[in-house]
């Protein structure tokens, strides 16, 4: 039987591609946008492809619109939705680190507290937050993404002992360098504010992009988190990047405050 799905920033990326994959696949995805030219949009795109695919306004920032989906009624919560400012941390200025923290962190929980609280009450359902292995490695250059991420983590293990008696999952999808524009756009994101001052860090070295990977295979990762019965707790894509992160969470118990 398919499942009602909510699918929050699904205007592009992971977001997109699983709301038309789940589509695709007889379940009931509603596909959260930022803004009504995004809406408009994807509503266009999923016509043009014979999908049939709900399209609804969810900015997480506004607590307007978060109340307003919670009048729906879903089986899951895809909390994907999120934004990428990179930095050094010494140079970072902090209203664009609030602004990485108010968007992954603050306003997500505030969207599954939500759900969860509906979910407890009904005694079913699954919140699949979309973490990163930033959220699970260190990351120079990009520490308020990590660290918001690394909150997601926090965040995500906690709520999964305490809704796990409620029958209630949750469920981390953590991906590595995809091809989906996000981390071109992030590591450009700097530049906004980098010459409005006295800097004494280095700016992240200009490098292209050039090994990320294909988001089909994340896409279809998630949707198989989505469906499973029961799906595991971390789900890390590609395969290296699990490796890295293994190997790296090992050898931090064995760093010196002098290495790299």
């Amino acid at each position: 039987m398919g499942k009602t799905v909510l699918i929050t920033g699904a205007a592009s990326g992971f977001g997109r591609g699983v709301a038309f994959g789940l589509a695709r696949r007889g379940h009931k995805a509603i596909a959260s946008c930022q803004i009504w030219p995004q809406v408009t949009e994807l509503r266009s795109a999923a016509k043009a492809e014979g999908i049939e695919l709900q399209v609804i306004k969810l900015d997480v920032l506004s607590e307007i619109d978060r109340a307003k989906a919670l009048e729906l009624d879903i089986d899951v919560l895809h909390n994907n939705a999120g934004i990428m400012e990179s930095g050094p941390m010494a140079e970072i200025p902090m209203a664009v680190f609030r602004s990485v923290f108010e968007t992954n962190v603050f306003a997500a929980l505030a969207l599954a507290q939500g759900f969860a609280r509906k979910m407890v009450q009904r005694g079913s359902g699954r919140i699949v937050w979309t973490s990163s292995v930033a959220g699970l490695v260190k990351v120079p250059f990009d520490g308020a993404y990590a660290a918001s991420k690394h909150a997601v983590e926090g965040i995500c293990s906690a709520m999964h002992e305490e809704l796990k008696p409620y029958g209630v999952e949750v469920v981390t999808v953590n991906p590595g360098a995809f091809r989906t524009g996000f981390n071109d756009t992030g590591m450009e994101s700097m530049d906004q504010w980098w010459s409005q001052g006295e800097r004494v860090v280095a700016h992240w070295p200009v490098r292209e992009l050039n090994k990320q990977h294909d988001p089909a295979e994340m896409i279809a990762a998630i949707i198989d988190v989505i469906e499973a019965r029961d799906p595991p707790y971390r789900t890390v894509r590609p395969a290296t990047a699990e490796e890295m992160v293994r190997k790296e969470q090992a050898d931090i118990w064995e760093r010196k405050a002098s290495e790299a």
